[in-house]
């Protein structure tokens, strides 16, 4: 079977899936990544979430990076958006909601440097993806209206 795809045909961009996590005062959690040159976004501020392994729906991934990479089971998560990273992966994120009013220290983390809770007023003190500060500023705009 030929696998070269045709000139016309566009290939599927993969998924991935994040997650806004804020907790009671409105504060979002951040996750500081890897400062790796093998990785999209070394040494950004972003979200928790990953890409969704083969098969995977976005709504199943988002649990299962939670999980891998913080230890978090959130039991409420609302899907918000999809958001195409066309700087970096290339992927097709799919944005959720979900709200966590734990201590982000005491979580288990299994990759990046750390994880921490910002007010939004504090946002642009930091480097995050832009993809990913679409998202958050969506979510923002949609507790103003």
């Amino acid at each position: 079977m030929d696998t070269e795809q045709s000139p016309f045909e566009k290939p599927v961009p993969t998924r991935g899936a994040v997650a806004i996590i804020t907790n009671r005062r409105g504060d979002i959690l951040l996750h500081l990544r890897d400062d790796l040159p093998t990785i999209a976004w070394p040494a950004h501020w972003s979200l928790l979430g990953g890409a969704c392994d083969p098969g995977e729906d976005p709504a199943a991934a988002i649990v299962r990076e939670l999980d891998e990479e913080a230890g978090l089971l959130l039991g409420a998560l609302t899907e918000l958006c999809d958001i195409t990273d066309h700087c970096g992966s290339g992927q097709v994120i799919t944005f959720f909601v979900a709200r966590w009013d734990g201590d982000e220290t005491r979580l288990p983390l299994s990759e990046g440097v750390k994880l921490q809770f910002f007010a939004p007023e504090n946002l642009d003190m930091l480097t995050i993806p832009p993809f990913i500060r679409h998202g958050i500023d969506r979510e923002l705009a949609g507790r103003a209206s």
